[in-house]
């Protein structure tokens, strides 16, 4: 029986976003060391051109959404396979900015290109701060801006203008046609398979035909090394059938299998 794990639609993990005020979130902290349980049941998640090179060495990278986007793949079905059952997830594996930065996220605001640092209020790791919990990291102290809140503006804001570049690429790679429809195709050791669709990747031959113009132009802008670890990356699709494998049937691993396929 083959059984559909579509990837899911993006912006991920946030239920309640709103704007960080000291008025609504003065006396709220975050619970540290609460890990990764929201992102334990998501088997795509975005990613930034500069994480490519590492990001690559342990997930394939694809590109999908209406308006593709590069993600990584964490999973055949609809779990992440890196994340156990209390949220730790694998030390051996590299974590996405967009993963480290939740609970906080950048809000839209009606000016133009305007930006403000924002957080999900139903995020289960906010509490009301206590002075006697030594693991409590405060959002707001005299009602100003915590560190703690500074450098989540600080890495929110350059994780805003990576998203910029890497929409810019994924648009251009779209634009010159080489973005092609792929589906994976596991086969489990019970007999079960899983197909998961709804990503692209780059066709090579495709990439081959640019004119000397656009690589070139893409060269400078250090796109063909994005392309290539994109590439390279395909290979760590067994890496997702191995545990995928174990969760099925833990002792037997052996003949699993995955094809990836032109989507029909």
């Amino acid at each position: 029986m083959t059984e559909t794990a579509p990837i899911p639609s993006l912006p991920l993990f946030y239920v309640k976003p709103e704007p960080i005020t000291a008025e609504r979130h003065g006396d709220l902290a975050l619970e540290m060391g609460q890990g990764y349980r929201f992102a334990a049941h998501t088997n795509a998640v975005p990613i930034m051109g500069s994480e490519f090179a590492e990001a690559g060495r342990f997930y394939p990278i694809v590109f999908a959404g209406q308006v593709p986007h590069p993600v990584v793949m964490l999973g055949l079905e609809r779990d992440n396979l890196f994340v156990d059952s209390v949220g730790h997830w694998s030390d051996r594996h590299y974590i996405p900015a967009y993963v480290r930065r939740y609970p906080f996220v950048f809000i839209e605001t009606a000016a133009k290109d305007g930006f403000i640092l924002g957080i999900d209020a139903a995020s289960d790791r906010l509490r009301r701060a206590s002075a006697k919990r030594l693991s409590d990291a405060r959002l707001f102290l005299d009602a100003k801006p915590s560190p703690l809140t500074q450098e989540a503006l600080r890495f929110s804001s350059a994780l805003q203008s990576e998203h910029v570049a890497a929409r810019e690429f994924s648009d251009a790679l779209e634009q010159h046609g080489l973005l092609v429809p792929r589906q994976a195709d596991a086969l489990l050791p019970g007999g079960r398979h899983i197909l998961l669709p709804g990503f692209k990747v780059v066709d090579f031959q495709r990439f081959l035909m640019l004119s000397d113009e656009t690589v070139l132009a893409w060269n400078r802008k250090g796109w063909l090394r994005l392309i290539y670890q994109h590439l390279d990356s395909q290979m760590r699709w067994s890496d997702l059938l191995g545990p995928q494998a174990v969760r099925e049937t833990p002792d037997t691993t052996n003949d699993a299998t995955l094809e990836l396929e032109t989507s029909k």
